[in-house]
C-alpha cells in the first residue's frame, strides 16, 4: 500500500468510526463541508486551492495532505498548488514555511 493510498484508508476508517458516533451536529457539520467543497460558482479545483492555502496557514498537516491531493484530482497543475501556497505564506508568515515543505515533499511523491 503506498503512502497516498494508506492516508486515505485512514481517514476512511476514522471517518466511518466519528459517523457511528455522531450527533446530528457533527453530521451538519460534515454534509456543510461536504456542500462547501462541491461544484458551484467556483470549480471545484478552486476550491480544493482555497481550502490548501487556509490548511497551510491553519497549520493543519493532515489537511495539507488532503487538499494537495485533491487538488491534483481536481486537475490543478503544481504551479497552481504553489501560487496558493505562496498566498499561504504571505497570509500566514514564516510559521507557514515547515507546511510548505509538507506540500512540497507531496507534490514530488504524488
Amino acid at each position: 500500500m503506498t503512502e497516498k493510498e494508506a492516508f486515505f484508508a485512514r481517514r476512511e476508517r476514522q471517518n466511518e468510526a466519528v459517523l457511528r458516533q455522531a450527533n446530528l451536529t457533527i453530521k451538519r457539520f460534515l454534509a456543510l463541508d461536504g456542500d462547501a467543497y462541491g461544484e458551484g460558482a467556483i470549480p471545484k479545483k478552486y476550491k480544493e486551492l482555497l481550502g490548501l492555502a487556509a490548511s497551510a496557514v491553519l497549520r493543519c498537516g493532515e489537511c495539507i495532505t488532503y487538499h494537495v491531493v485533491r487538488a491534483r484530482e481536481e486537475g490543478a497543475t503544481r504551479e497552481e498548488i504553489a501560487e496558493a501556497l505562496s498566498v499561504a505564506l504571505v497570509v500566514g508568515g514564516s510559521i507557514v514555511i515547515p507546511h510548505l515543505r509538507q506540500a512540497f515533499e507531496l507534490l514530488e511523491e504524488w
